[in-house]
C-alpha cells in the first residue's frame, strides 16, 4: 500500500509539473480516424519498402506499455479495437513535445499522428509526429495488467478487468451480438418490441421474493418488477398478438454462480399459439443465435462439448426422473408415493404438496445432467399458477422448460386464459402466502378483469439472457457476463 501511494504522488506530481507547464492534462475531442485493429489487418503482412510514400495515420488510446531509450522510445497504445506499437523520436517531436513525453505514464490517454512504419524486429508501428495528452492517470494499473486474476477486483473494478484482460472484452460483445440476433429473431416474425413498467404496485408474473421501494409523491409502495408476465399478457388483450420484451428483473435472493439480484430476461407471447409450437420456435432462435454469435452449432461449457443440433430431446418431468435420474417408476406413480420417497431422500419441507417435492425431487436428481439441450415437459400445476392444465385432466400443466450445460435457460407454458379459474389459482397462491411462502403470488386483481374480456389461447416463454451468455462464451460465473454484478460493500 505504501508503495502504491508514492506512485500515486508521483503522478500527482507530474501533472502539477504539466499545469505548471500551461499544458491541459485533461484534453478535449480528438479526432482519430483509425482503429489499430483495422491498421494490423489491413497493413501487417506488408513489407517495409511499400510504405512509400507515406501512410498517415491518426489514432487515440491508452498506453499499455512504454520503453525509454534515450532519445527513442516505445510505447502500446490499446484503443476500442485493439493495440499498436508507437514510436517517438526527440528529433521528430521536438523538445518541448519529447519533454511531454516524459511525463507520460502507463495508464495515461494519448491522441497521436503519424505515419506507418515497420522497425527492425518486424513490428508494425506507427512513427509519431505529433501527439496530445487528452487524459492523465492518478493511479497505476495493476502490476501484472496483463492478467488480472483477483475475481473481487475484476467484478469490483470492471474499467481494470476490461483494461487488463481482452477476453473480457470479447464477452460483452458477444453479449451485444446475441442480444442483436434475439431482436432480429423476433422482428422478422412480426413481433412487436415493448417497455412494461419496472415498478409495479403487485410483485406478479413469478415466484419470487420482490424488492420494495416507496414512491413519496403517490404516498404507494412499490415493487422492483419480478417477471414483466400480466403486463405483457394484458397486451395480447389489446390485440397486440406477438409481443415480446428484453427486461431487467429484480428479485431479493441469493447469489450464486447463477443468480444475480438484477439480471436480463427475454419474454415474449404468441396468441392463438401452443407451448409445443414454442419448442420449434425456441430451437430456432437458439440455432440462429450460434449460427450468427459464433458461426456454429457447436459450444464448449464447463468441459462438456454441446450441440446445438435440432431436434432436441423431449422428455416428461416424471419420465426424466425415471430415465435419467434413476427412480423406481413405482416411487413417482402417484401423489402419495412421490411424497413418500420426498421424505426417504430428505427433501421438501413439511406441508410441502406433491407438486413442489417432485420439483425438488427434478432438481437433486435430473437437472445436473442435462448437458446436451434438453426440454422438460408437463410439470405439476402447483409449481405453475399461470398455466393451463393439460385437456387429460392430470393434475399437470402444458409447460417446459430447456435445459443446456445443466442450466436451466427457458421456461415456456399455454398460457391460463379463464379468468374464474386464474382468480382460483390467485386464491390458492394468497393461502399459501398466509402460510409463510414468501415467495406465492397477489391477487392481481386488474390481471384478472383483463383476462375477463377475453385473451385468445396464447403461449408464452422467458429465457434468461444472462445464462444464455453463460453458454455461449464459456463463462462458469453469473458474474463474468454481467459488466457490473452486485457485490458485499466494499471492506475499507
Amino acid at each position: 500500500m505504501e508503495e502504491l501511494n508514492e506512485l500515486i504522488d508521483e503522478r500527482r506530481r507530474k501533472l502539477k509539473e504539466l499545469r505548471e507547464a500551461g499544458i491541459d492534462p485533461y484534453g478535449h475531442r480528438y479526432e482519430a480516424k483509425d482503429l489499430a485493429r483495422d491498421l494490423l489487418s489491413r497493413y501487417g503482412s506488408w513489407e517495409e519498402e511499400k510504405f512509400q510514400p507515406e501512410i498517415p495515420v491518426s489514432l487515440a488510446g491508452r498506453i499499455m506499455s512504454l520503453r525509454r531509450h534515450g532519445k527513442a522510445s516505445f510505447a502500446h497504445i490499446q484503443d476500442r479495437s485493439g493495440r499498436i506499437q508507437a514510436y517517438f523520436r526527440a528529433e521528430e517531436i521536438g523538445a518541448q513535445g519529447y519533454g511531454l513525453f516524459r511525463r507520460l505514464d502507463i495508464g495515461d490517454l494519448i491522441g497521436l499522428r503519424g505515419k506507418l512504419f515497420r522497425t527492425k524486429t518486424g513490428e508494425l508501428s506507427i512513427w509519431v509526429k505529433e501527439f496530445e495528452l487528452l487524459s492523465k492517470s492518478l493511479r497505476p494499473l495493476p502490476e501484472k495488467w496483463h492478467g488480472l486474476s483477483d475475481v473481487e477486483i475484476r467484478y469490483r473494478q470492471r474499467y481494470l478487468d476490461l483494461l487488463a484482460n481482452p477476453e473480457v472484452g470479447r464477452i460483452f460483445r458477444l453479449r451485444s451480438a446475441i442480444i442483436g440476433a434475439v431482436r432480429d429473431f423476433f422482428d422478422a416474425r412480426g413481433f412487436l418490441e415493448v417497455e412494461t413498467p419496472m415498478m409495479q404496485p403487485l410483485a406478479g408474473g413469478a415466484s419470487a421474493r420482490p424488492f420494495l421501494t416507496h414512491h413519496n409523491a403517490l404516498d404507494m409502495d412499490l415493487y422492483l418488477r419480478i417477471a414483466p408476465e400480466l403486463y405483457l399478457k394484458r397486451l395480447i388483450v389489446g390485440g397486440l398478438d406477438r409481443v415480446y420484451e428484453i427486461n431487467r428483473n429484480f428479485r431479493n435472493e441469493g447469489i450464486s454462480t447463477q443468480h444475480n439480484p438484477e439480471f436480463t430476461m427475454l419474454e415474449f407471447y404468441q396468441a392463438y399459439s401452443d407451448y409445443k409450437e414454442l419448442m420449434e420456435l425456441t430451437e430456432e432462435l437458439i440455432c440462429q443465435i450460434g449460427t450468427r454469435a459464433l458461426g456454429r452449432l457447436e459450444l464448449e461449457f464447463k468441459g462438456n462439448r454441446i450441440s446445438l443440433e435440432p431436434p432436441w430431446p423431449r422428455y416428461t418431468l416424471v419420465d426424466s426422473l425415471v430415465e435419467i435420474g434413476g427412480i423406481a417408476p413405482k416411487d413417482v406413480a402417484s401423489p402419495e408415493a412421490i411424497l413418500d420417497l420426498g421424505r426417504r431422500l430428505n427433501l421438501g419441507e413439511k406441508g410441502m404438496g406433491w407438486g413442489k417435492v417432485l420439483g425438488e425431487l427434478f432438481e437433486a436428481k435430473v437437472e445436473t445432467q442435462l448437458i446436451q439441450p434438453t426440454f422438460i415437459l408437463d410439470y405439476p400445476l402447483e409449481l405453475s399458477p399461470l398455466a393451463k392444465k393439460k385437456k387429460d385432466g392430470s393434475p399437470f400443466v402444458d409447460r417446459f422448460e430447456l435445459f443446456i450445460g445443466g442450466l436451466e435457460v427457458a421456461n415456456a407454458y399455454s398460457e391460463l386464459n379463464d379468468p374464474l379459474e386464474q382468480r382460483r389459482r390467485f386464491e390458492e397462491q394468497a393461502r399459501q402466502r398466509e402460510l409463510g411462502d414468501e415467495e406465492a403470488q397477489a391477487i392481481d386483481e386488474d390481471f384478472i378483469r383483463a383476462l375477463e374480456y377475453g385473451m385468445p389461447p396464447c403461449a408464452g416463454e422467458g429465457i434468461g439472457i444472462d445464462r444464455l451468455v453463460m453458454l455461449f462464451t464459456h463463462s462458469a460465473s453469473i458474474r463474468d457476463v454481467i459488466l457490473f454484478p452486485h457485490m458485499r460493500p466494499e471492506r475499507a
